[in-house]
């Protein structure tokens, strides 16, 4: 790319950065030549960033660069639905599964916490990104998302540290939401922000705090102590990789993450009286129980930002900005939005783009710690990075520093999900699992019972 018109065009977020005002997307200096620093951190969205921002917060003297192919928030952290959230890939139960009750409910407890830790940074740092905390609606609209939702309620109250509660019930449908909704829960540990803002904010943080941010700088290759990139080598003590969905690009990362495209569509803004009448207050983000992923938030602006799953995974995890825009998929996420909320069907669509989020192969997002060399690798978040981003750049700062912490306890610190499969099985596999769910939700609008298909293929995705 490498023009800031071009920039704007990457999502929404940025694009409404420039239009008011706040950023021109201009493109920092790109790394000089050869140099040194005690880390090199590859990646310039929110894992990378936080990881830079809490180093340097916890040693100044610190000599930390930001290496970014393209600008501070190009990937998945300036085009995301916006849900700073304390979902984690794996649920509580799938956590104490594979690592005990104790370090699943420590998990739960870290990610509920970094909703908050997010906001509390962007206020003390002057990062003005909408953040509003007034948590998630999740809507039944079926019996067996209604089944769904009840598990969900059942499991919180069972493990007794994610305060999810019923709004409203089959017996009490007071509340307004969708077209046909039965039951709508809320789980409150959730806040609707704009991640342009959050992203390009925390690099300016960044710069403030001593740091460097090497823009235009594309990442060749890495090993212990070395980083080479297009415009020279950097030498450092430690190294961060921080890449998620484009890590699929690497060698040493190519079969570790899945680049999986999530699409999205803006609206206009929308008069306040349609979203009284909408039940959705700002700080508010939506979903629902259907297999095939949708989510979506009210903006500062009173935009719907609605997104969802269904663009088709693409042949040896090839990554191109075609794939950004599938009109089929921006179709089908618009006319979904009508269905959920008739009121909007005419609403106009000012904003259509996507992007790849990384999917590990059991769905386990983590941070990875090889201290032989210096090497961390973190990501794997399957779209609920927003703010395990900042878990993550909290957790590295500990394991650079060698601090004695909770958080290089978490049962997600140095878990290593085994490798996706070579193609075809990996083209096959994927595809297949988005089918899938497709299916499952026809199934379930035909049968009115649980789908059989989602049963089967739970184990692909992370079930």
């Amino acid at each position: 790319m490498g023009r800031a018109d071009d920039y704007r065009g990457v999502s929404f977020w940025l694009d409404s950065m420039v239009e008011s005002g706040a950023d021109e997307l201009l493109p920092r200096p790109a790394l000089p030549g050869d140099r040194e620093f005690d880390v090199a951190i590859v990646g310039g969205g929110l894992t990378g960033l936080w990881s830079a921002y809490y180093l340097l917060k916890r040693s100044p003297g610190l000599r930390v660069a930001v290496l970014e192919k393209e600008i501070a928030g190009f990937g998945a952290s300036g085009r995301n639905g916006g849900w700073c959230s304390a979902l984690f890939p794996a649920s509580t139960a799938a956590l104490e599964r594979r690592h005990g009750l104790d370090a699943a409910l420590a998990m739960r407890r870290a990610m509920i916490d970094t909703v908050d830790e997010v906001g509390r940074v962007a206020q003390a740092e002057g990062i003005d990104c909408d953040f509003a905390k007034s948590g998630t609606l999740l809507f039944a609209r079926s019996k067996p998302q209604l089944a769904r939702a009840t598990a969900e309620v059942a499991e919180a109250e069972h493990y007794g540290v994610d305060q999810v509660r019923w709004l409203s019930s089959p017996q009490d449908v007071s509340k307004p939401g969708p077209a046909g909704t039965m039951a709508t829960i809320l789980e409150p540990a959730c806040a609707r922000l704009h991640p342009g803002k959050l992203v390009r904010g925390l690099a300016r943080v960044v710069e403030s705090l001593g740091g460097t941010v090497f823009e235009e700088t594309e990442v060749l290759a890495w090993e212990q102590g070395r980083v080479t990139t297009n415009r020279g080598t950097v030498t450092a003590g430690s190294i961060v990789i921080a890449t998620e969905g484009f890590g699929a690009s690497f060698r040493q990362t190519h079969r570790r993450v899945l680049p999986l495209y999530s699409l999205m569509i803006a609206t206009e803004p929308l008069p306040d009286a349609v979203w009284d009448e909408l039940g959705i207050d700002h700080g508010h983000t939506f979903s629902d129980f259907r297999h095939l992923l949708i989510y979506g938030q009210r903006t500062a602006d009173n935009r719907f930002a609605f997104g969802g799953r269904g663009a088709r995974y693409h042949w040896g995890s090839a990554l191109r900005a075609e794939y950004d825009r599938v009109p089929r998929v921006f179709e089908h996420l618009r006319r979904t939005l009508g269905e959920l909320f008739p009121q909007v069907a005419d609403a106009a669509v000012t904003h259509r783009w996507g992007g790849p989020i990384g999917v590990p192969r059991d769905w386990h997002a983590a941070v990875d710690h090889d201290a032989a060399s210096g090497v961390i690798w973190a990501g794997g978040y399957v779209g609920d990075g927003l703010s395990t981003t900042n878990l993550a750049g909290r957790t590295i700062a500990d394991l650079v520093t060698s601090a004695d912490s909770e958080l290089v306890e978490l049962p997600w610190v140095n878990h290593r999900s085994r490798n996706w499969e070579p193609e075809p099985l990996r083209f096959i596999g994927a595809n297949l699992g988005l089918l899938a769910m497709d299916i499952a939700d026809l199934e379930e609008r035909v049968t009115r019972r649980p789908s059989l298909a989602a049963r089967i293929m739970s184990p692909l995705v992370g079930g």
